[in-house]
């Protein structure tokens, strides 16, 4: 009998010994977590904070520039939503400029804008249609490459660009892409862009802008005088003043975007932050109780083997 009480006391505190130690670990991992997600939790809700303020001086600027662009639209037209479109108003020759951002944790805007481009390459390239892209943001440039058949139409990628943008900035950008697009004589330019709409809503959509003609009808123009007097001067310089000014109004739309998906994304991240707090406590309490039942079956079993020994 004493034997055999021997054994089962050996026997207990071997297992007891392997959980607690178990538990003990456990209950160690479980509280870094806690303390990590916790600290993750802070730094997210103080990035939120910096995003909204943010997004209000976005939203001011894009007040201001809607505007100051509202002339173009009687020219090329108001911008298209690209989700409904068929894109058969494409010319011949265009070049696509997504605008994309430099910084990530912004939720998808930047994976819409490169699906959007990808779709309508394959949709130009049904249609007998030529298209080049000239990429504004490092992480559309990082998205676009990976396809090996957008990677050989990219003729220009412009990164780290400034925030938030002025419209000297975006004159320096527009002349990079008149740059590239007199090299090749595009029929028209497609501005790519995410639209903000309000706090959780955004669209992608997209502007085509076509080189003014010097020949042709023009008689509306021929009753002003122009400084210079060359109509193909005057009309180069209005086309590239158009595509700054709706280049313009095009960047803060998409910074203003931008500012809302990451305010969004980080609200979820600190909501998901706060329910993983709560399933890791869970977890921690368990892991204690378990600690603590395991050390009093220990005890338990030790004072009834004293007590069959004596």
């Amino acid at each position: 009998m004493a034997l055999r009480a021997a054994s089962l006391r050996g026997l207990t505190r071997t297992l007891a010994q392997r959980v607690y130690v178990r538990g003990m670990a456990t209950e160690k991992q479980i509280a870094n977590q806690i303390v990590s997600t916790k600290n993750i939790a802070k730094i997210t809700a103080s990035m939120k904070m910096v995003s909204a303020a943010k997004l209000k001086g976005d939203e001011t600027r894009l007040a201001s520039a809607k505007p100051y662009n509202a002339w173009s639209d009687a020219i090329c037209g108001p911008s298209q939503q690209v989700e409904d479109a068929t894109f058969e108003d494409l010319p011949k020759r265009t070049l696509i400029i997504p605008l994309t951002s430099d910084k990530g944790l912004c939720g998808g805007i930047n994976s819409f804008i490169s699906r959007a481009t990808k779709s309508i390459v394959a949709k130009a390239h049904a249609d007998g249609k030529e298209v080049d892209i000239a990429v504004i943001g490092d992480k559309g440039r990082a998205q676009l490459v990976r396809a090996a058949e957008i990677q050989s139409l990219i003729q220009q990628t412009m990164t780290e660009v400034e925030s938030p943008g002025t419209f000297s900035l975006i004159s320096s950008l527009s002349a990079d892409i008149i740059t590239v697009a007199e090299k090749k004589e595009y029929d028209g330019i497609m501005i790519l862009y995410n639209s903000f709409v309000n706090a959780a809503v955004y669209q992608q959509k997209y502007k085509l802008i076509k080189p003014f003609e010097s020949a042709g009808d023009g008689e509306s123009m021929l009753e002003y005088e122009f400084e210079p007097d060359t109509k193909s001067e005057v009309l180069q310089d209005m086309y590239e003043y158009l595509l700054t000014s709706q280049m313009y109004e095009c960047f803060m739309d998409a910074a203003a975007s931008e500012q809302s998906s990451r305010m969004t994304a980080i609200e979820n991240a600190s909501k998901n932050a706060g329910e993983m707090i709560e399933k890791l406590t869970l977890q921690y309490n368990r892991a204690r109780q378990t600690r603590i039942t395991t050390e009093l079956i220990e005890i338990i079993s030790g004072a009834s083997a004293l007590e069959d020994k004596d």
